[in-house]
């Protein structure tokens, strides 16, 4: 799923990635798991490998969890995100960058529909702004000037490719190579040097007077209500 017109050939596109990156996957299938279990989520250590097998789930396993995760819990719809993370997509966005979110939610079968409404509702409510949501397991055939990701393997398959990858720092990735970043604050200041690097002019923030986290919410039409004036591209 990608939105009908794309960027311009001067902006500076960001792929981004959502679980672990966006959201707290880990917070959010903590609950989960401990709710399937009954056991008290504190009992549960911290994520140190992907799949979670710290916890002693398979690879099995963790599918099945995570299918009832998304069906049952909705993580997708109730996830929360990522501290500085909506703020922080607005203030590049507002300086010119033309957000890609893309993400691999549709690997559970039957599943779709609600992983994609849940995720869609989430963004909004969250007040994540983007301009194309991609839907796709194989991320370099997305086109992006840059991507931050903290799947190892979306890692190196894009690095692969030719891509340049900044690593939003997870637990299970630290083997990797930087360029990496361990807060959105971080994301924010190697992108901007990346697009100078490039030989981009980056934007000053655009002077809008409402908070950037709730900026979404006011443009979002109550029911009854027309459509907002507004034209950005900018969604979430």
């Amino acid at each position: 799923m990608m939105a009908t017109s794309g960027p311009a050939a001067a902006e500076f596109v960001l792929g981004v990635d959502l679980d672990g990156v966006c959201g707290d996957h880990a917070a959010a299938f903590r609950a989960v798991v401990a709710a399937e279990w009954n056991r008290d989520p504190e009992s549960l250590p911290p994520q140190e490998t992907w799949n979670f097998h710290e916890w002693g789930l398979t690879d099995e396993s963790f599918d099945e969890l995570h299918r009832r995760a998304i069906l049952v819990h909705r993580i997708f719809a109730t996830m929360p995100p990522v501290e500085g993370v909506a703020e922080a997509l607005w203030r590049l966005s507002d300086a010119g960058v033309w957000i890609r979110l893309i993400t691999h939610r549709l690997y559970a079968n039957w599943s779709h529909a609600v992983a994609v409404g849940d995720t869609v509702a989430w963004l909004d409510e969250v007040g994540i702004p983007y301009r194309d949501l991609c839907f796709l397991g194989r991320k370099p055939e997305v086109e992006a000037d840059a991507y931050i990701d903290d799947a190892p393997h979306n890692v190196v398959e894009l690095r692969r490719a030719g891509n340049t990858v900044v690593v939003f720092d997870q637990p299970y990735n630290r083997h990797l190579d930087g360029p990496r970043a361990t807060s959105w604050a971080e994301v924010e200041q190697l992108v901007t040097e990346l697009r100078l690097a490039k030989g981009q002019a980056v934007q000053e923030r655009l002077g809008f007077d409402d908070d950037l986290f709730g900026r979404l919410r006011t443009r979002i039409p109550a029911p009854g209500r027309s459509e907002p004036s507004d034209s950005s591209g900018d969604r979430g």
